[in-house]
């Protein structure tokens, strides 16, 4: 064959080698998945490669996809070909164009430092044009002492050789060892607030409606549900009756659980911290109900989808539900006003990492958003606001911030 014939079949093979290798189906025990950065190239994270079986479209929650995992640093894998199963997840974020998914790994894994688990989350924080609040409220969970925080980190994903982004990688909310460390037993609940709109099984309903998935114990006994039932029905009427006045709130819930899952909520003016959906709380039988882990802030510091919700003066949170009930016993407002008071400096010092968490990210954003050009979007219902830039956008929630700082500071 003539060379002039040749060069263009080697520059071809080249740069399959270099950018990435392609062949027409998946393969069921690759030794390395293919990774074509030439459009958008290494920003200084981790890559994560995923592949699902045949290039299955992930086009609902419940389906649950056999793929490989492998991720990549900045010019070779540096970790085995994993095989897990990948669904969708999330509730109105998973209708969003970039959506989050559940990992569940064959065998427990540990993902860039972080504790053995087969469970993971990538979410896509579609909503949130800085990528930041997820990320900044879990720092602040940590800060304050939470007895969980779920740990997370910045990566960028391509899923069946297409760039889908920049997403948080994060440990899912699940009973373990180093995660919600409850006793795997009938008697001690993890169990999750949901709204009206969506619930899975196993659930519960209390007598004044609010809607709880139970996410452990796994498979629950009628005789478990009725438990936990039960004891939130009386929880309930104690806040509904005057219960207070012949028994503690402290023999009710872990005030200072409380205090900080509140405190987070009504600083950040999180959109579904009014007791609407993504609420945590544990409870092992005998014992005080207990909140947290935090979890989902992408619709807060000044991002909520409702007008009325943005402004970043009055109260919130405390104006619904639980929440409203228990701000008439007697001494909660000033257990309140008191823990935030010792904790204000950390409130505070979260305004001033919002530079140190930018950074992280700040080379990806270059792909993410010739990805996603959504800055100056309002078109999805999450996007409220346009921006000119990204910097726009983060002066923006950096502001809010502040002012929301001073209000609630001068209110106490």
């Amino acid at each position: 064959m003539e060379l002039t014939r040749l060069i263009p079949i080697l520059l071809m093979c080249a740069s399959f080698f270099f950018g990435g290798c392609y062949w027409e189906e998946t393969e069921s025990d690759p030794d390395y998945l293919p990774l074509d950065d030439s459009e958008y190239p290494y920003a200084g994270l981790p890559r994560i490669v995923i592949e699902t079986e045949d290039f299955a479209r992930v086009r609902d929650r419940e389906t649950e996809h056999r793929s490989h995992f492998q991720i990549y640093g900045e010019r070779r894998p540096e970790s085995e070909v994993l095989p897990l199963n990948l669904h969708g997840r999330g509730n109105s974020s998973f209708k969003m164009p970039k959506y989050g998914m559940k990992l569940e790994f064959a065998d427990k894994v540990s993902l860039f430092g972080m504790p053995k688990s087969r469970d993971w989350v990538l979410i896509g924080n579609f909503g949130d044009k800085t990528h930041l609040r997820n990320y900044m409220a879990f720092r602040l969970s940590e800060w304050l002492g939470a007895s969980y925080t779920p740990k997370a980190c910045y990566v960028e994903l391509y899923l069946n050789r297409e760039y889908m982004g920049l997403f948080l990688l994060s440990e899912s909310i699940k009973v373990a060892k180093n995660r919600v460390n409850i006793p795997e037993n009938e008697s001690s609940f993890l169990f999750e607030k949901e709204g009206e709109k969506k619930y899975d099984d196993p659930y519960i309903v209390t007598g004044e409606d609010n809607i709880f998935h139970i996410r452990s114990p796994h498979n629950p006994s009628d005789s478990a549900l009725d438990l936990l039932l039960n004891h939130l029905n009386s929880f309930e009427w104690y806040l509904s009756n005057s219960g207070w006045k012949t028994s503690a709130i402290s023999e009710w819930i872990d005030l200072n659980s409380y205090a900080l899952y509140y405190w987070v909520q009504e600083y950040s003016k999180n959109e579904d911290g009014n007791f609407a959906r993504s609420i945590f709380m544990t409870w092992e039988n005998g014992g005080p109900i207990r909140f947290g882990p935090l979890w989902d802030f992408d619709l807060a510091f000044g991002n909520e989808s409702r007008e009325d919700v943005m402004a970043a003066t009055s109260w919130y949170i405390r104006q619904y539900s639980w929440n409203a009930k228990l701000f008439w016993i007697p001494g909660m407002k000033e257990a309140m006003a008191n823990y935030w008071i010792e904790n204000r400096d950390k409130f505070k010092a979260l305004i001033d990492s919002v530079p140190v968490y930018r950074a992280i990210i700040e080379r990806a954003l270059k792909n993410e958003y010739k990805r996603w050009p959504v800055i100056r979007n309002t078109e999805n219902w999450a996007l409220k606001l346009p921006h000119d830039s990204y910097d726009e956008a983060v002066e923006y929630m950096v502001q809010w911030m502040r002012e929301r700082y001073d209000w609630i500071d001068s209110q106490l």
